[in-house]
């Protein structure tokens, strides 16, 4: 007994060491190497160019003899030829959680927001959390198979479906992009009327929170909070005071929460500035003295693009429309085009920190999520946006505006593994973007259409 004893002592002891030794046994190597990389920072293109990367992170960027001289043996090599990396995309602004259908010409206009308001309601009514959590990590993933490696969800995912959707993504039970949750939506009264009153108070709490004073602005923030969220997203319209506002984003900093606020008029930007925002959502009305102002303060303007370029028309394609309807939807996608290049143009010249996000949330016929989240880029470039600052707008800077940027943003050593490729080279031709090839995030291949059959 005492020798069999001694024996499973020693066998017990070999598994032990055995499996610490497996522990601290280094991670994996992957070397990729490509035509070009690209630098969204400073612009300048590394050609040729390797990335030595050890499990989700990046360790050292340089040509490929040098690179491929300080790999290990039994490194694995990705050999994408005359492509061109950038660091995985970022979309600031996004709704993975809701997939709106545009309903028939009749059913739009007898109703209060009548191409929002009736997918939205059938969201939160008549699907269960669960079910749109589903469909929300089907958008995820197909946003991330179209190089979108991280994004902000904004809101309209039920009362916490985006944190557990991201929960989820970064336990690797399910694919998708890094997700920063917002939770519920802070508001006063919305994009929801008219509801039936017996009802209307158990629909708004799953999708919003209310703010009528400044202590309720505090509880919301909590509320939210509570359900461990990245970051507090608020909507303005004309009916938040600047009491309250201010007390949204005193709280949320306190509990080191960032404020992103949906806003389109001048007074109501104003009030976002005024209280410390960290970013503007939309901003279509913003005047250039409050431009200056964002710039001082070093709040972000978010530019939501995707509706820059004839979106609205696009998205009607599975309806039935009136000849005169059609001509009224070509018309307010041509006042949208005009405003929307002269609001680029002032931007520009601002000198305030921008990004771009596609406030995707609607049923794009033909496209899957995130082919209708790409079209952005085109959007963005037909305004006058220069290629390079788009693609600052969806990297280096998105980065900076989520607080993220000694994480993601860029292909630089230390940061996470976080790469897409493309054919082409993006600088001369930003709809590349809406191609991407070859998708790798945490150091794993996410798609590589480059690969030999």
């Amino acid at each position: 007994m005492r020798k069999l004893f001694t024996l499973l002592v020693a066998v017990f002891a070999a598994l032990f060491s055995a499996g610490r030794l497996a522990a601290q046994s280094p991670a994996p190597v992957t070397l990729i190497k490509a035509g070009r990389l690209l630098d969204p920072r400073t612009g300048n293109m590394l050609s040729p160019a390797a990335v030595l990367i050890q499990g989700d992170r990046i360790i050292k960027v340089g040509g490929p003899v040098q690179m491929q001289a300080q790999a290990p043996a039994g490194a694995k090599i990705i050999d994408l030829g005359s492509a061109t990396l950038l660091p995985g995309l970022i979309d600031s602004h996004t709704h993975l959680l809701l997939d709106v259908i545009v309903p028939p010409e009749a059913e739009i206009k007898r109703t209060f927001n009548g191409e929002f308001e009736p997918g939205l309601l059938l969201a939160i009514a008549a699907m269960s959390p669960s079910e749109r959590v589903l469909r929300g990590a089907q958008m995820a993933r197909e946003d991330l198979e179209s190089g979108f490696t991280t994004v902000r969800n904004l809101g309209h995912s039920g009362i916490d479906g985006d944190v557990a959707l991201r929960n989820a993504i970064n336990s690797g039970r399910v694919p998708g992009p890094r997700i920063l949750a917002s939770g519920r939506k802070l508001m006063s009264v919305g994009y929801l009327q008219s509801l039936n009153p017996a009802i209307a108070a158990s629909i708004m709490q799953q999708e919003f929170l209310q703010v009528e004073s400044p202590d309720q602005a505090r509880h919301a923030v909590r509320k939210n909070s509570f359900y461990q969220v990245d970051l507090i997203k608020v909507a303005i319209g004309d009916d938040i005071t600047q009491a309250e506002m201010t007390a949204i984003v005193d709280e949320a900093h306190r509990q080191r929460l960032k404020v992103a606020v949906h806003a389109f008029t001048p007074p109501d930007i104003q009030i976002a500035i005024d209280a410390g925002a960290d970013s503007i959502e939309h901003g279509n009305g913003v005047t250039d003295e409050q431009l200056k102002m964002m710039r001082d303060k070093g709040v972000f303007f978010d530019f939501t693009p995707t509706f820059y370029d004839g979106f609205w028309t696009k998205i009607h394609e599975t309806s039935v429309l009136s000849p005169a309807y059609r001509s009224a939807l070509a018309a307010r996608d041509d006042r949208t085009r005009q405003r929307a290049a002269a609001l680029i143009q002032r931007v520009l010249k601002s000198g305030v920190k921008f990004t771009a996000g596609s406030d995707m949330c609607w049923y794009y016929p033909g496209k899957t999520r995130g082919e209708a989240t790409a079209t952005m880029f085109s959007a963005l470039l037909k305004t006058g946006m220069p290629p390079l600052d788009i693609i600052r707008a969806v990297t280096t800077n998105a980065a900076e505006m989520l607080g993220w940027q000694d994480r993601v943003g860029a292909i630089e050593s230390g940061k996470f593994a976080d790469l897409v490729a493309v054919s082409g080279d993006p600088v001369a031709d930003i709809s590349e973007l809406e191609r991407v090839r070859f998708v790798m995030k945490d150091g794993q291949v996410i798609r590589n259409d480059f690969a030999s059959p």
